[in-house]
């Protein structure tokens, strides 16, 4: 036995010694500070910590599996599970110099998926899907991953075991609006690569701008603070991609405002042709925007799909023919794209009426076939219907890509007064409902959105009832491209309400 294990262990590549030391070294660290205070950790459940230990044993089996020796090696060492650390803890062995992890990462050959292998970092998604192939639960896969998640080559490695705790109990849709005199996050007037003109309240004769000096605080707990070289660290070799209507466009364009600081940068690069976001011939504005930040590989991308739906022409050699919306069926740019995304935010509601079916010659279809359905012709319930199917569709997709991480945001309210948009509604206040008022709701008010995900790996971004407040944040009568008399209590003046949505979004990737 001794023979065996020691022609084992000198057989070893470079590799194989590195991924044990990693292993072993993380384990160790847990161990040590549970013996060091003991009375102050925190538990979790027998049967994640069991998920951990499988974790470790796992991989080390799946690498020897043919090495007996080596296998019984690691039977001696990995340790049974126990209690994991608590917060004060982790703080203690965060930013750790470790030189084994340093030459252990630069030793792995993982790639990341749906990018080219070329200029990947080398310890991205691979090992979050082997936990996640043998039936461990994302959290757990998480915890072991974040051994090497913020690690950035200068030899020291982040434990992030804290801000996953905390983000676990923290329902950021809970809390209220504070003044906060270091906001906007960027300039309005500065920020032209990226900001359309229409949606920036600075460049119009708007004159109150107390709407960007209001900071969203979740109550019971801290959101973290955004910094676009963070994002773009942790968005390392990844894309993120926004699928809906305009005001998921709005905040697609807030993200790549925050990202940059609202200065304009040369590091980007458009690469919309990837993903077929070109400007046809007779369009207005292409189906979607797609960029690319140089320095850590990172892909911002916007999809315009108004209904989540899949859409196509009833006869194509008919200019004037009806269009099918397939309820049931999610749009064919996310069934074509998909695995190329490791976050992705959705968004879809304010389309649903009759009015934009009639403009847009949109039939309702279900299973192929025109909807015969009664329940499903009405609107509400044709959104019903279409929210539930996409995040059913997407949910199951997580199956074959677990490390991607889908957000449906919800509802964006409107705040017209005495009418509609073409009524003579109108939102011209300036001093917000929010002051003195406290989101305590546990339940998003946007029921559609919190009923389909319930259940599913999907998780909501819930925006409504903190945006409600909001009511002084609209372009109101300062668009530039309205008729008079006509005002936008629909979309927001950016730097704005869109950019807390961001904020909200960072935390929780």
């Amino acid at each position: 036995m001794v023979e065996m294990m020691k022609v084992g262990f000198y057989g070893l590549k470079g590799k194989e010694i590195s991924l044990i030391s990693i292993i072993l070294v993380s384990t160790t660290f847990i161990m040590w500070s549970w013996e060091r205070a003991p009375g102050r950790a925190s538990f979790i459940s027998s049967q994640t910590l069991m998920q951990f230990s499988s974790v470790v044993s796992f991989w080390l089996f799946s690498i020897f599996e043919d090495n007996l020796a080596i296998r019984s090696v690691v039977n001696i060492l990995v340790p049974k599970p126990c209690i994991l650390v608590n917060n004060k803890t982790t703080n203690r062995i965060k930013e750790l110099n470790i030189n084994v992890v340093s030459q252990a990462v630069s030793a792995l050959s993982f790639s990341g998926r749906g990018e080219s292998n070329a200029g990947t970092s080398p310890y991205t998604e691979p090992r979050v899907n082997l936990g996640l192939k043998i039936g461990l639960s994302f959290d757990v896969v998480e915890i072991f991953s974040s051994v090497l998640d913020e690690y950035d080559g200068s030899g020291k490695v982040s434990i992030g075991l804290s801000n996953a705790t905390e983000n676990k109990v923290c329902n950021h849709a809970k809390g209220k609006w504070v003044p906060d005199n270091h906001r906007p996050l960027y300039s309005g007037s500065e920020c032209k690569q990226w900001l359309s003109e229409m949606w920036a309240c600075r460049l119009t004769q708007r004159t109150d701008f107390a709407y960007e000096r209001l900071r969203w605080q979740p109550k019971d707990c801290q959101m973290e603070e955004f910094e676009g070289s963070k994002f773009l660290r942790r968005m390392q070799q990844k894309t993120l991609a926004f699928v809906g209507d305009s005001l998921g466009r709005q905040q697609f364009q807030s993200l790549m405002c925050m990202i940059t600081a609202g200065k304009e940068t040369h590091d980007v690069e458009d690469v919309g042709k990837e993903y077929g976001l070109i400007l046809s011939e007779g369009a207005v504005r292409p189906d979607g925007w797609a960029y690319r930040f140089l320095s850590t590989n990172t892909t911002i991308l916007y999809y315009w799909s108004a209904v989540l739906c899949d859409i196509e022409p009833i006869n194509v050699n008919d200019p004037g023919t009806e269009y099918a919306i397939h309820l049931d069926r999610p749009p064919a740019f996310m069934r074509q794209f998909l695995h190329k995304f490791n976050v992705l935010v959705l968004n879809t509601g304010h389309h649903w009426n009759r009015g934009k079916l009639k403009a847009n010659r949109w039939i309702m279809h279900v299973g192929g076939v025109p909807n015969t359905d009664k329940k499903i012709a009405v609107v509400g319930g044709a959104k019903n219907l279409t929210v539930h199917s996409v995040v059913s569709w997407v949910s199951a997709q997580l199956l074959e890509y677990p490390s991607l991480k889908v957000f449906f945001r919800t509802i964006s309210p409107r705040h017209f007064v005495g009418g509609d948009w073409n009524t003579g509604g109108s939102c011209n206040s300036t001093t917000p409902m929010s002051v003195g008022k406290e989101i305590l709701d546990e339940e998003s008010t946007d029921e559609v959105v919190a009923n389909a995900v319930k259940g599913t790996r999907v998780k909501i971004l819930d925006i409504t009832a903190l945006s409600q407040l909001r009511d002084e944040g609209h372009i109101s009568h300062f668009s530039i491209s309205a008729k008079p008399g006509v005002q936008d209590c629909l979309h927001w003046c950016l730097p704005g309400i869109p950019d807390t949505w961001n904020e909200i979004l960072f935390t929780q990737i």
